[in-house]
């Protein structure tokens, strides 16, 4: 076999880029096995160097459904380039069919979990990384059960950028993915106004009557009209996060707990994940970052 063969076959089974293969090939004595080993070996090294210095927003989230059980994932990257890219999403599916078939405990035992070849998340990650050249993060995932009776609303918008799984009692799929659009457009905090826990009601109002405190005019009113002023406060800052509460999209007069109760059902639970949430994204230095290139750092 020719060298150019020998680079086209690593390139193929490795995804590496051409000068890559030509080093791997060199430091490898052209043996192709060992070659694999050693360019897997530098992914390693390489995405531990990335790690510490780039920083994965991008990506995707996904839904992936069996039955009664589901798996929610996100997986990030650093650019949307890659993010779109189809080994990328190749690379999202795989992770998904994964742990929904292995419903693991944790990340870390997720990141364990092997595929029918026995492969890996983490060793998948490593292949990933060499291939697509950039830090990549299983960040994230959610296993959810439901019973036969209840029903899954799964919603993907911008093609993952967001992910929502609605579970609900009764109803159909169509009344569960109707709230599924209303958990992605509006974010709540809580499915009820119960599920608000006492002390958050509690601290709300405490910050609300001492910003209250601060208008004069507020001072003088009488302390029963104060304590109605702060509740009406505390409920416009607190309930306008609670589901039930929230208008559906298309038909903002009609809220979430009328649909519920219109087609005899009830929220189990909703998830949303959105790709990048908390994540800090860091403002590179362009000319710094060329220069770094340059002098090979």
């Amino acid at each position: 076999m020719t060298e150019i063969e020998q680079i086209k076959q690593l390139r193929d089974r490795t995804g590496a880029g051409l000068m890559d293969c030509k080093k791997a090939l060199a430091a490898n004595d052209h043996d192709l096995e060992k070659a694999i080993t050693w360019l897997r070996e530098k992914g390693i090294a390489k995405a531990a160097k990335k790690a510490a210095t780039r920083i994965a927003a991008e990506g995707v989230a996904s839904i992936l459904v069996d039955g009664d059980k589901a798996a929610v994932i996100e997986i990030n990257c650093e650019t949307d380039f890659v993010a779109n890219s189809d080994p990328f999403r190749a690379l999202v599916k795989e992770v998904n069919e994964i742990v929904l078939a292995t419903e693991p405990k944790s990340l870390e035992e997720a990141k364990q979990a092997k595929n029918a070849e026995g492969k890996s998340i983490e060793e998948i990650f490593v292949d990933a990384g060499v291939k697509l050249g950039e830090k990549l993060d299983f960040r994230r995932f959610e296993i959810v059960h439901k019973n036969p009776e209840d029903n899954f609303g799964p919603y993907l918008h911008m093609k993952g950028k967001i992910a929502v799984l609605t579970t609900i009692k009764g109803g159909n799929p169509e009344v569960a993915n109707r709230i599924s659009l209303v958990v992605c457009s509006n974010n709540p905090s809580y499915a009820n106004e119960a599920d608000i826990p006492a002390e958050v009601i509690a601290k709300e109002t405490e910050v609300q009557r001492e910003a209250s405190l601060q208008d004069p005019s507020f001072a003088k009113k009488p302390a029963n009209i104060q304590d109605k002023i702060i509740e009406g406060r505390v409920k416009k800052s607190l309930f306008e996060s609670v589901l039930a509460d929230m208008g559906l999209i298309g038909e903002e007069d009609k809220s979430v707990a009328q649909l519920l109760k219109e087609n005899n059902a009830s929220l189990v639970s909703f998830l949303r994940f959105a790709v990048g949430e908390g994540i800090e994204k860091r403002q590179d230095d362009f000319a710094a970052e060329v220069a770094a290139q340059a002098s090979g750092k």
